[in-house]
């Protein structure tokens, strides 16, 4: 089995790099053959592409704000993030999902990988900010969650 780990995020906004954040640190620890790790940053049109290479799982790591606690950890599907037009000019998650859908309908692609997103509840996502204790301290147990979420797909992971 192919499973595709990306992280996604801009380290320029605080909290929002909590995806690259994770995606940095799991780069560092032994993944089986076929887990690919990758931070994405803001390159979301790539990542959409990327999704096509016949992966069987994709699990976006990224900063979902849905009005919780800082540091509250998420496993949500596709489904549960605002609908919105692909625009190149805007990648935010829901944003390169939607230029995703949009590639696999005009390539006609049959066989699509099961997509989750690992979220965290961010505190301050501005511009210049640092991330939060709240959200490095949810780093840790992003990477359980994210072994858990390949394990329950088929995919064993141990995080050393």
């Amino acid at each position: 089995m192919r499973a595709l780990i990306a992280g996604f995020g801009n380290i320029f906004f605080g909290d929002d790099a909590f995806g690259s954040i994770v995606a940095r640190t799991l780069s560092t620890r032994w993944m089986p053959s076929g887990v690919r790790v990758v931070d994405y940053g803001i390159r979301g049109i790539h990542l959409a592409f990327e999704m096509l290479d016949g992966y069987d799982v994709v699990v976006f790591v990224d900063a979902v704000a849905r009005g919780q606690k800082p540091g509250t950890l998420y496993v949500i599907e596709p489904g549960e993030l605002p609908s919105t037009v692909p625009d190149a000019h805007s990648m935010e998650l829901h944003n390169v999902l939607a230029f995703y859908d949009r590639l696999i309908e005009q390539l006609d692609v049959k066989t699509l990988p099961k997509v989750l997103i690992v979220g965290c509840e961010p505190e301050n996502a501005s511009e210049g900010a640092i991330p939060s204790d709240a959200v490095m301290q949810a780093v840790p147990q992003a990477l359980a969650l994210i072994a858990s979420v390949l394990e329950r797909n088929g995919i064993g992971v141990q995080l050393v």
